[in-house]
């Protein structure tokens, strides 16, 4: 296994208590393989990846528990000098906005060859030609007349390419892509999500694609893992989540996509908002928007159980939602 999760827990100290952001997540991805991890804003998505990278802002932040294996070997009991050679050498992440994650007063392809002069210890020359063939690896027109450039003179697609070029130019096994298409009209998502699938087949390389849009995972992911208040609650290969979900908030976020054959009708929305991590309700944190939501949701927390071949689901009424 490439890197394997094992039930990870992340806090933060907040003026009003301490924010469960992660709560014993557990999932993992291979070789050549592509988890897509949903869910809305604030579900742990992000900050279980800033874990996994160790670039979690400490403090606030802490991991209060929990295993990160990559490769075999736990993360959190490295020391800082050993992850940093592991960090962008082995694994790598897309940021999802690529203006604010690029330094705008250096140009892109000082920012491209310096991975190769810190990790390879290259020449200026050599890795700025580097950066030549980054740029036309990820069909940057006219790379070699654009090296010099600046963020500011690219456009958003062209920028997150640029992001896509630094995370690859090192090759490693791993990469993380946080809302690699946010900002980005359709056709450009697209093209972006069709580069990093082109490139993920190159390299054979493990990718974790964090998103919040359905749509853009159907043709690329393996598998998903659904997160909601720092908690996986469903997890299952991509055709069984997008053919039957086996939890309430997963057929929420499915009926909330845009279909050609109800032109007209009004979208559906999940009711109610994500709960305050602060204060994360008794029993199943998504009970007070649950259409299922009964008695024993506001008690008791549903353990993610295994409900079929390679899936997984934190319901009482797994089979009532399969059904549905």
């Amino acid at each position: 296994m490439l890197l394997e999760v094992r039930d990870l827990h992340v806090e933060f100290k907040t003026r009003d208590g301490v924010a469960k952001a992660v709560n014993g997540v557990n999932y993992s991805v291979d070789e050549g393989e592509t988890l897509a991890v949903l869910g809305e804003s604030g579900s742990g998505k992000s900050v279980t990846a800033q874990a996994v990278m160790g670039i979690l802002d400490t403090p606030p932040g802490r991991i209060a528990g929990g295993e990160i294996l990559f490769q075999g070997k736990d993360l959190l009991k490295m020391k800082e000098e050993e992850r940093r050679r592991i960090r962008g050498a082995k694994m790598a992440m897309i940021f999802q906005d690529a203006l604010s994650s690029l330094n705008p007063v250096v140009s892109v392809g000082a920012q491209l060859g310096e991975m190769y002069e810190v990790h390879r210890g290259m020449s200026r020359r050599d890795s700025r030609a580097k950066a030549v063939e980054l740029m036309d690896r990820v069909k940057i027109p006219a790379a070699k007349e654009r090296v010099g450039d600046y963020p500011h003179q690219f456009s958003g697609g062209m920028r997150q390419r640029i992001m896509i070029a630094m995370a690859m130019a090192l090759e490693p096994s791993l990469i993380i892509a946080d809302e690699p298409t946010t900002a980005l009209d359709v056709t450009v998502q697209a093209q972006v999500m069709d580069l990093l699938a082109e490139l993920q087949r190159e390299l054979n390389m493990g990718l974790i694609l964090i998103t919040h849009d359905l749509g853009v995972v159907a043709d690329v992911a393996d598998k998903i893992a659904v997160m909601y208040a720092g908690r996986i609650v469903e997890a299952a290969p991509v055709h069984a989540i997008y053919g039957a979900p086996a939890h309430p908030y997963t057929r929420g976020l499915l009926d909330s996509i845009p279909r050609l054959d109800q032109k007209g009708q009004e979208l559906y929305a999940i009711k109610g908002l994500p709960p305050n991590l602060l204060a994360i309700p008794p029993g199943c944190a998504f009970n007070p928007r649950c259409p299922m939501a009964r008695p024993v949701c506001r008690t008791e927390v549903p353990p993610l159980a295994e409900v079929g071949p390679d899936r997984t689901s934190a319901c009482f009424f797994w089979k009532e939602c399969l059904g549905a």
